[in-house]
């Protein structure tokens, strides 16, 4: 997915930051924020990791396009806490167990905020990443099964195909006159007919790795050597700066809500 951009586009800064390194990255700025609902914390995280987009090397288009779908997901997460989030201060409707008052709303809004913030992360640190380059880092640096990486980055490989087997069908159900209406019934169809393709697809791929030797136990060598730098350190404790301004800033401003409490 983001293999073509990284070949169009001058290397970043972040490239140079082992796919190891960005695994723990990403969970390092995401698990604290499970630690309290606010939305500060959010806000701030999510300002900081802005702040750091020129050393991804993607556009902000590329970003606000890929977090489309977030985008639409986090209202819904917001909702369920809108209406059934314990009530406090002015109430303005209720009916049944539904509530909204003062402090629903803004847990609401801290939800979806957080949603955000959880989800960019990953978005900024694994768009340009090279699925190769991940596989040889979770075999040389992870010490992962080289059958578990090798079968990953298999699957990683054809996930393009699947979206050319989609614009295909959908040409030929154009061709011949039945793309243009039952839009439900359409993609139902079109699903069931992608998962054949994939399932054969994973067959032959299955059948294919194995006689070359790709399921064998015996150590693998790999052609290019994945290495921890100094660069990866760096990230690392930026990525604890921002979590730690983060958290500090809700502490500060009094916003700082325990998840459990």
């Amino acid at each position: 997915m983001g293999t073509d951009t990284a070949r169009t586009s001058p290397r970043a800064w972040l490239d140079g930051v082992n796919p190891v390194t960005k695994i723990v990255l990403a969970l390092l700025l995401s698990v604290p924020l499970f630690a309290s609902i606010d939305v500060t914390s959010a806000l701030v995280a999510i300002v900081l990791q802005l702040a750091c987009l020129p050393l991804t090397g993607l556009a902000l288009m590329t970003v606000l396009k890929r977090m489309l779908p977030i985008l639409l997901f986090a209202p819904v997460a917001g909702v369920s806490m809108l209406l059934y989030a314990e009530p406090g201060g002015t109430v303005y409707w209720s009916f049944w167990y539904a509530t909204i008052s003062d402090d629903s709303i803004s847990l609401a809004i801290a939800v979806c905020l957080r949603v955000l913030a959880l989800a960019l992360p990953t978005i900024l640190l694994f768009g340009r990443t090279d699925p190769t380059e991940l596989a040889d880092a979770l075999a040389q640096v992870a010490k992962l099964p080289s059958r578990f990486v090798l079968g990953v980055l298999a699957g990683t490989r054809t996930l393009g195909l699947f979206l050319d087997d989609w614009r295909s069908m959908q040409l030929a159900r154009r061709a011949r006159g039945v793309g243009d209406t039952g839009a439900i019934r359409r993609f139902f169809s079109m699903a069931f007919v992608l998962l054949v393709f994939a399932v054969r697809r994973g067959t032959k791929l299955a059948m294919a790795m194995e006689a070359r030797g790709f399921g064998s136990t015996i150590p693998r060598t790999w052609s290019r050597p994945s290495r921890l730098h100094p660069r990866d350190a760096v990230a690392l404790l930026g990525g604890a700066v921002i979590m730690t301004i983060a958290i500090g800033a809700a502490v500060v401003a009094g916003t700082f809500r325990f998840v459990w409490s």
